[in-house]
């Protein structure tokens, strides 16, 4: 059977949907903390099960009959560590026989604070003698245009990542690579750096959100600091704001790019184009 963590979560819950494509859905499990947020999954044949990664103790019989796990990263950054350690071992008791893991694009060489408990994870993965696949996914270009609306209002996107180039990619092109490794038996103890085909600045996004939405938006380049405090100011809690503006600061420098295209080689089809995902967000 096919196990795909948080599957509640916006990646998890695509990669499900890619699943079903060419896997029965009596062959998936939907590991997700409230079961009821899949309830239609379960009405399409899909095995719910409760997974909570702070309740180690549950986790191992969540497994049982599982042959090859996604483990989609959790969201609780500082917690993620601990919370990946006891999905590991849990999937090592249960005797998983496969795990892939949504790791951070260049994990271990990348400056951007998010990278040290991914790097964390990856080890652990290593240690437990399982066959793995680390699926080191860039930024997903949702992460910009989730604020393609206030930006156009107000004509203008801040951040600090200079003319550093973005190598990101929709969160569907993830999925369908996390679908095609999971159900790829060849894939062992595999490494996948994964991007868009196509790196933009800043000031390319800003000018695209203008040609789309045909209004004027520009980009205004910040220092960290600065960055930081203006996403405090607009409601952010600080921790939150200050590892965006890190993670955008680290952007200058090239840690969110890469050429390698061996995303759009996996899913077998170019990534989403920048200009296709600001369409879909303007519209929405």
């Amino acid at each position: 059977m096919y196990a795909v963590t948080g599957a509640s979560g916006q990646l998890g819950r695509l990669v499900i949907d890619s699943l079903l494509v060419t896997i029965e859905p009596a062959e998936i499990v939907a590991l997700v903390r409230d079961p009821a947020k899949v309830a239609d999954l379960a009405i399409r044949g899909v095995e719910v099960r409760r997974f909570d990664y702070d309740d180690a103790a549950t986790l191992a019989e969540a497994l049982t009959h599982v042959e090859r796990l996604l483990l989609v990263s959790s969201s609780e950054v500082g917690q993620r560590e601990a919370q990946h350690t006891a999905v590991i071992a849990a999937a090592k008791q249960a005797g998983v026989g496969f795990i892939a893991y949504t790791s951070i694009l260049n994990a271990d060489s990348s400056p951007i604070g998010l990278a040290v408990e991914h790097r964390a994870t990856e080890a652990a993965i290593k240690r437990s003698g399982l066959t793995y696949a680390l699926l080191r996914n860039g930024w997903y270009t949702e992460n910009y245009t989730g604020s393609a609306a206030m930006e156009i209002a107000h004509g203008g996107v801040i951040g600090s990542s200079g003319d550093g180039r973005i190598s990101a990619a929709a969160r569907i092109d993830y999925a369908a690579a996390a679908s095609a490794v999971l159900t790829d038996e060849t894939v062992a103890n595999a490494t996948f750096e994964l991007a868009g085909d196509d790196g933009f600045t800043m000031a390319a996004y800003a000018a695209t959100l203008a040609r789309v939405s045909g209004k004027p938006v520009a980009y205004t380049d910040l220092p960290e600091a600065a960055y930081r405090d203006a996403l405090t100011g607009l409601g952010l809690p600080t921790p939150l704001a200050a590892m965006l503006a890190e993670s955008s600061a680290n952007a200058a420098g090239g840690a969110l790019y890469s050429d390698a295209r061996t995303l759009s080689s996996l899913i077998g089809r170019p990534t989403t184009p920048l200009a296709t995902s600001v369409e879909e967000a303007v519209a929405a």
